[in-house]
This record gives C-alpha cells, sequence and structure tokens, in this order.
C-alpha cells in the first residue's frame, strides 16, 4: 500500500473513533456470583432483542457489577441483560417461553405480556459517556 493511501486510512480511522463513548453498565441486584451477567446493546427498533451492536460478558458477583461497553457513537441505544447464572450462554426460559433466569431493560422497563419496545428502553448516550444502572428482577 502506498503511503499517502495508508496516511488517509490512518486518519478516516481515527476520526471514526473520536466521536466515539464509554458506556458503563451497573447492574444491581445481582443474586449470587454464580455463572455471567450478559449484557446486549442496540441501536434500532429493528434490531432490538434481534441483532446486537455490541455484546459484553462479565463475571457475575452477588450485589451489583459494572460492565463497560467501549467506543459507542453518541446515540440512542437500548439495553437488553440477564443473569446467566448456570454459564450455559442463553436465557433459560420455560416451556411457556417465559424467561427462568434474572432479567432487566434500560430505564428498568417492563413489558405486557411479553418484553418492552425499543421506545421504552431507548436512552441517549452523550458523546461524554454515560453510566446507565438496572436493576435485575
Amino acid at each position: 500500500m502506498n503511503p499517502i493511501r495508508s496516511a488517509c486510512l490512518a486518519l478516516s480511522l481515527l476520526s471514526c473513533t473520536a466521536g466515539a463513548a464509554d458506556l458503563t453498565v451497573r447492574v444491581t441486584d445481582v443474586k449470587s456470583s454464580q455463572g455471567n451477567i450478559m449484557v446486549a446493546v442496540y441501536d434500532s427498533p429493528g434490531s432490538f432483542l434481534r441483532r446486537p451492536m455490541q455484546a459484553a460478558r462479565v463475571a457475575a458477583a452477588a450485589g451489583s457489577v459494572d460492565v463497560v461497553i467501549k467506543d459507542l457513537p453518541a446515540g440512542a441505544y437500548g439495553i437488553a441483560l440477564f443473569h446467566d447464572a448456570n454459564a450455559n450462554g442463553k436465557m433459560d426460559s420455560n416451556p411457556m417461553g417465559i424467561p427462568v433466569e434474572d432479567h432487566a431493560f434500560s430505564n428498568n422497563a417492563l413489558g405486557n405480556m411479553g418484553p418492552p419496545s425499543f421506545e421504552q428502553v431507548k436512552f441517549a448516550l452523550p458523546a461524554d459517556g454515560a453510566t446507565a444502572t438496572i436493576s435485575l428482577r
């Protein structure tokens, strides 16, 4: 690759991350230190609960745990998370499809006969970052 093209590529990569923010997700009411806390961040109604923009997994800790999602552009996001207590990598549900592992959404939103909508969980992430506190239930 020629030097000019390399320099242009480097500058474009730097400009893409210049506006990136860190989102700290503080998960409270974690009942045990077994398993993992699984966090998914969504950036649109069409992707909500289907295709996360970013996802993270951290070891559970009784009480609360912080999960940091790095380099998100400022904008509107929604979070879905759950305590994967048995560490099988998925949210377990009963035969009727109702989750049996503790879970929650940004804004501590509750659904009505199902999960909340993206509009209910949506929050604004400013360019300087933010902390979202979410209580497991």
